[in-house]
């Protein structure tokens, strides 16, 4: 298993397998090499079982039919005609007021909220589980309260929706084959 170690100024050892399945450990600048390895060697079971998952998501993408022009077109109609009723329902709820509703065909976010109070939405949102989509709408609008991720925002959404945890690990497990199911 190779290890790509990142050496910067920061204070504790931190270790990542990517999605592209390479293994990266941070690492203090003065850390010596024995005790990342011993890190690394500490976390062998969790860093294989990521390894495993990464190889497992990989092949079940693998087959996975590409979307046209033409669905992306469709999914963003769809996401126009649904998306700007689950905003306004919403806002009401956490209490916020907001800009335009923007639809966009992206390849790494599923929503954005600027400090203007515009809301941008993928178009793919169409094709996960509706409580899913509200969790993206409810999340976004909860960024007009609080823009960051701290406890606090996730306070907010919590108040909205106490089971977000789920759809926010929905969105892990399954998003990015749906993302991956884009043409280019």
């Amino acid at each position: 298993m190779k290890v790509e170690i990142i050496r910067s100024s920061r204070r504790t050892m931190s270790l990542e397998v990517t999605k592209d399945g390479r293994v990266l450990v941070r690492a203090p600048l003065r850390m010596p090499q024995a005790a990342i390895e011993q890190f690394v060697q500490d976390k062998k079971t969790w860093i294989e079982k990521s390894l495993l998952k990464v190889r497992e998501r990989k092949e079940e993408r693998s087959g996975q039919q590409k979307l046209s022009m033409d669905d992306i077109r469709k999914l963003a109609d769809e996401a126009l005609a649904i998306l700007p009723a689950k905003v306004a329902f919403y806002a009401q709820k956490v209490g916020v007021t907001y800009g335009r509703i923007t639809i966009r065909n992206q390849k790494s976010r599923w929503g954005s909220c600027s400090g203007k109070g515009n809301l941008n939405f993928n178009c793919l949102l169409m094709l996960t589980p509706e409580a899913v989509q509200d969790y993206v709408v409810v999340h976004e609008l909860c960024h007009r309260k609080e823009m960051n991720h701290s406890d606090r925002f996730w306070r907010e959404v919590e108040n909205v929706l106490p089971d977000y945890r789920q759809q926010r690990d929905w969105l892990k497990e399954h998003g990015g084959s749906i993302i991956d199911s884009m043409t280019g």
